[in-house]
């Protein structure tokens, strides 16, 4: 995986066993491993109407079964991405001309 990253000049590899790839032996190449969660959370700051957007078009392309927003998330959070559900539960509480457009 790290050799894969380092030929492809990735900034990030995403990966569960973060603590299987520790910060120091990443440093020279200028590479950070983050968690499934973390790295969503960072899309989030960066471009959260892109993330519920691509969330939601996700979700509904789901077929066989469908889910609904709540079964959705609750797929995610049993993914390990329980921040990042807690923040998407959070933006849809919100009103939709103060943080979001596309979520439903």
């Amino acid at each position: 995986m790290l050799a894969a990253a380092i030929q492809s000049k990735a900034s990030v590899i995403v990966t569960h066993n973060v603590k299987g790839l520790p910060a120091e032996d990443l440093q020279e190449f200028e590479i950070e491993a983050q968690s499934p969660d973390e790295f969503v959370l960072h899309l989030l700051d960066l471009a959260a109407e892109d993330v519920y957007e691509s969330a939601e078009a996700h979700r509904l392309s789901l077929k066989s079964p469908s889910k609904t927003v709540a079964e959705y998330l609750s797929t995610l959070e049993l993914q390990g991405l329980v921040r990042t559900v807690a923040e998407l539960r959070l933006a849809l509480l919100r009103p939709v001309s103060e943080s979001r457009s596309g979520v439903t």
